[in-house]
């Protein structure tokens, strides 16, 4: 067994820190070392909070660690931020919104950069949940980037995705074309205190009748972070949904949608890892990717058949 997979078997929290950040800087070691931390992962309940910037998930994050630790569960966040295009950097401020719980051994916060993933999850986060499932937190919480056409890809690595809106912000039409209210096991309506909770709380009412979807039924929970109203009916309804997935073939079909795409991903990332390997390191390659006027369909052809006969 890996050393560090090992360390994280006995909740050795730098060794988890570590691992995350090897994880992350793609390590040769990556694979064995997620393989041996798979044998040993604890089941924790997986839990997506997406929603427009501004809905307030942050706050509400804080909310539900608070709460969470008071039922004595550990509680690890993956707050995933959105990476510039032009610097590669991210804005990891979620962090500082919730430095009340640092000092808190039952309370694990990991900041991560998108880095230009299209599902507005980096390929590093489902790795991460894992790492942290292994080391024995009760609840994992992953905190997206936003909402919108690319954050389907919460469903993928999450066992309840709850989907944050707030009064008179018009996100419902918007997620309801996404294709969210498919994805959406929970939608919560922040700010509840804010004109208009009734009107938006129908109007989700309209649009899952016209989605007519079968079996599980997504229950809208009304909450206040900032006056730390509704926290417990939420996690109840959470509590619920994964209950549910557990005493229905629902569950199981997830799970296995979810181990299709993984493996998928998984085997995408190492070819492209193995082809970009494969033209960076050839000069002549990479000279002629600096020619704009270069036809760049021929290119590809011709690499990815090279690629392939040098038993790529």
């Amino acid at each position: 067994m890996h050393e560090l997979a090992e360390r994280i078997q006995q909740r050795n929290l730098r060794a988890l820190a570590r691992a995350i950040t090897l994880i992350e800087n793609d390590d040769p070691d990556k694979l064995d070392l997620l393989s041996d931390l798979f044998s040993i992962q604890k089941q924790a309940h997986y839990i997506g909070i997406t929603g427009s910037p501004g809905a307030g998930k942050s706050s509400l994050v804080n909310r539900m660690i608070s709460f969470l630790r008071a039922q004595d569960l550990t509680v690890a966040v993956i707050a995933v931020d959105p990476t510039s295009p032009f610097s590669g950097g991210a804005l990891l401020g979620d962090r500082v919104r919730m430095n009340d719980h640092f000092t808190d051994p039952g309370v694990f916060i990991r900041s991560m950069a998108t880095r230009g993933s299209l599902g507005g999850l980096s390929r590093a986060t489902k790795d991460t949940i894992r790492v942290c499932d292994a080391y024995g937190f009760d609840v994992i919480l992953v905190e997206t980037v936003g909402v919108g056409q690319s954050e389907l890809d919460i469903m993928k690595v999450v066992d309840t995705t709850s989907v944050v809106l707030t009064p008179n912000s018009g996100d419902v039409l918007q997620i309801f074309k996404a294709g969210i209210m498919e994805i959406a096991d929970l939608f919560i309506i922040n700010k509840a205190d804010l004109p208009g909770v009734r009107k938006l709380k129908t109007q989700l009412e309209e649009f899952m009748m016209i989605s007519n979807s079968k079996g599980w039924q997504a229950p809208i929970v009304q909450t206040v972070s900032t006056e730390n109203k509704g926290i417990e009916m939420l996690w109840e309804e959470m509590k619920r949904h994964r209950t549910y997935l557990y005493e229905t073939n629902l569950g199981k079909e997830q799970r296995k949608k979810q181990l299709v795409h993984e493996v998928y991903d998984l085997m995408r990332e190492e070819l492209w890892q193995s082809i970009e390997d494969f033209v960076e390191s050839d000069n002549t390659k990479r000279e002629q990717l600096e020619n704009v006027d270069a036809d760049p369909y021929q290119m590809a052809k011709n690499w990815l058949e090279e690629w392939k006969q040098g038993g790529g």
